[in-house]
């Protein structure tokens, strides 16, 4: 369950820096009853990010694949091996 604290919490911040790196997802904070950020550590960031970045990498290989540029991967493979010697 996603934790939601107020804004005038963020005063704790080795408190709220110590959430961050427990949690196992990002950390929301309200403003006047009202969602305002997302806080969370940095190891996380970078996952979603990464995650982020394959689906998008995903996504643009489908779309290729649907306009039909794709390569026979034995001979991309062969001419691998033969370019790099292997």
């Amino acid at each position: 369950m996603p934790q939601i604290i107020p804004i005038k919490d963020l005063k704790n911040t080795s408190e709220i820096s110590e959430m961050c790196h427990v949690a196992e997802e990002p950390i929301f904070i309200t403003k006047n009853g009202y969602g305002d950020m997302v806080i969370m550590s940095i190891d996380m960031y970078e996952s979603i990010v990464r995650r982020l970045n394959m689906y998008r990498e995903l996504e643009l290989s489908e779309k290729q694949i649907e306009a039909g540029k794709t390569k026979d991967a034995r001979e991309s493979l062969d001419k691998l091996r033969e370019k790099y010697a292997i």
